[in-house]
């Protein structure tokens, strides 16, 4: 094999590792007990959501060469930097990260070790986390050489023994809209949403590695980003077919953490949990990695390496241990509403970049992301209870995509304005920073 397709093999396992956390374990065995025999459709519209998205979003960054202010920069400069700290805040420090750290020690060191106590299980995490990111050309190749193989082992050990032995009858569906659910339980795993700044640390580890032309970063990291995809709609198909083989056991109510944790003791014993607690481990480790890497690798960017890479490291991995304290369930409950804000325009900005060569007028951009974040801020506030009950009503609502037709709207709007001057001016100097 020669270096540049094992070098798309490795980017492609790092890739998959950095995407597939605990919620990606997680959602599809439930999505496999409510929709029963038609597991296969509702599986299909999950990978859409979430693996499909993620490539969308790795098109994205590919054409951008990974730089962020080229995506996000053609809603404005100042609209840029602030998506893009918010972003990275919430993938960072705020949530994501500190929720690795919490549902690992709850869904795989609290059943085996009972008592154990979580503030050092974080430091023990966090600490690992730092020994693994703090230098950043070695990232990529720690993930996809070793914890990588690791956890699609331990995965496809579970998954083969299901197939092997159904642990019980698949049920018909539980719900109506099968397809409908499978899109809304992808898009709950917020995969797309890191998938550009995830790219950014493949990127530069391809510079690293001496691939200097940026066609052939835009190659490996297509190609990679196809293995990974595929890699992620292998495993989800096995685990929501586990899933189906358990619907006639449970219902709707299950607990999601609970069902993984129940289906992999009754394929495998006890000694699921100590398997079952390598994959959980392995996978929230390497999403940590990926995640405190590329939050560290954009601060330093913005900054111009006024802020040194190692030392934002030390942050968030400090940063994250506190927040981690707090547990799965309020990281999550904190999470909803900010995520439910900056989505939609991130989603927006991504298709712009991916189709830029028909979008020239970039008061195109402007009037559909703006309309978009306009839509996310009236998300969030539903997500905090208030009754913003007309979004509701809007096309596409039951997929969770009640903002697309009025961003639509939005683009059509700004299609009528055009860009001036100064504007195109701004955007072309934005480009080229």
């Amino acid at each position: 094999m020669n270096t540049k397709n094992k070098d798309i093999i490795i980017t492609g396992f790092a890739l998959f590792a950095m995407f597939f956390g605990a919620g990606n374990l997680i959602f599809p065995p439930y999505l496999g007990v409510i929709t029963g025999n038609k597991f296969l459709i509702g599986v299909i519209g999950f990978i859409l959501a979430d693996a499909g998205l993620s490539l969308l979003a790795i098109i994205a960054a590919a054409k951008t060469d990974g730089d962020t202010k080229r995506v996000f920069g053609r809603a404005g400069k100042t609209f840029a930097l602030v998506l893009g700290c918010a972003i990275m805040i919430c993938l960072g420090p705020l949530l994501a990260i500190p929720r690795t750290a919490a549902t690992t020690f709850e869904m795989g060191i609290s059943p085996l070790i009972p008592g154990f106590n979580s503030l050092l299980f974080s430091a023990i995490f966090f600490t690992i986390t730092l020994v693994l990111t703090i230098k950043p050309s070695k990232v990529v190749d720690i993930i996809g050489s070793y914890l990588t193989p690791a956890l699609l082992i331990c995965l496809l050990v579970i998954i083969a023994v299901g197939v092997l032995n159904p642990i019980g009858n698949i049920n018909e569906a539980a719900i109506k809209n099968v397809f409908n659910e499978g899109i809304l339980q992808g898009y709950q795993t917020l995969d797309a949403l890191g998938a550009i700044c995830l790219s950014t640390v493949l990127i530069r580890n391809l510079v690293q590695k001496g691939y200097k032309q940026e066609k052939d970063r835009v190659n490996i990291l297509l190609k990679a980003g196809i293995i990974a995809t595929i890699g992620l709609a292998v495993v989800y198909g096995g685990l929501t077919y586990l899933g189906a083989t358990v619907s006639s056991l449970y219902d709707i109510h299950v607990n999601q953490s609970t069902l993984i944790v129940a289906i992999t003791v009754a394929l495998l014993g006890t000694p699921g949990k100590i398997i079952l607690s390598l994959i959980v481990t392995l996978a929230c480790l390497t999403t940590a990695i990926g995640l405190t890497s590329a939050t560290a690798q954009y601060f330093s960017t913005i900054t111009k390496n006024k802020l040194k890479y190692e030392h934002i490291v030390i942050v968030i991995c400090l940063f994250s241990l506190v927040i981690s304290t707090l547990g799965v369930g309020a990281i999550i409950k904190i999470s909803a509403p900010i995520l439910s804000l900056i989505y939609p325009a991130t989603i927006i900005l991504m298709a712009m970049t991916i189709f830029s060569k028909f979008v020239k007028n970039d008061n195109i951009v402007k009037g559909s992301t703006y309309v978009a974040l306009i839509m996310g801020v009236f998300m969030a506030a539903k997500d905090l209870g208030m009754n913003i009950s007309f979004i509701d009503k809007l096309p596409f609502a039951s997929l969770g995509f009640c903002w697309v037709v009025p961003a639509v709207i939005g683009g059509i709007i700004g299609s009528f304005i055009k860009s001036s001057k100064k504007d195109r001016n701004e955007e072309s100097e934005e480009i080229a920073v």
